[in-house]
């Protein structure tokens, strides 16, 4: 099973951006989908993107449709979460999953990593 470890979080205001990273360890990421969820205080955690590894193809939730573009880089296996035009309510911890074979927003993830906190000032 594949180990994933997130980075990239931290204060940002209003409208700025932000690109969080997952990088993966002891196996390739190919075969995987590749979540990222948050979870920001007093919530339930939610979905936000996904990626499946080998298609390319990508799952957003409304709420970040338009401001949040997921991407991979083979040689490093890694996923990148580009954050673009960011509002207070983004503030959350982050996570990178990953699940082995094909996946959906719905689907259960096995690999998490520890999460980065994202903080969004007005």
């Amino acid at each position: 099973q594949v180990q994933v470890v997130e980075s990239g979080g931290g204060p940002v205001q209003a409208g700025g951006s932000l690109r969080l990273s997952c990088a993966g360890s002891g196996r390739s990421f190919t075969g995987y989908t590749i979540g990222w969820f948050r979870q920001a205080p007093g919530k339930e955690r939610e979905f936000v993107v996904l990626i499946n590894w080998n298609s390319g193809r990508t799952d957003y939730a409304d709420s970040v449709k338009g401001r949040f573009t997921i991407s991979r880089d083979n040689a490093k296996n890694a996923v990148y979460l580009q954050m673009s035009s960011l509002k207070p309510e983004d503030t959350a911890v982050y996570y990178c999953a990953a699940r082995l074979g094909s996946g959906s927003r719905y689907s259960s993830f096995g690999s998490w990593g520890q999460g980065t906190q994202v903080t969004v000032s007005s």
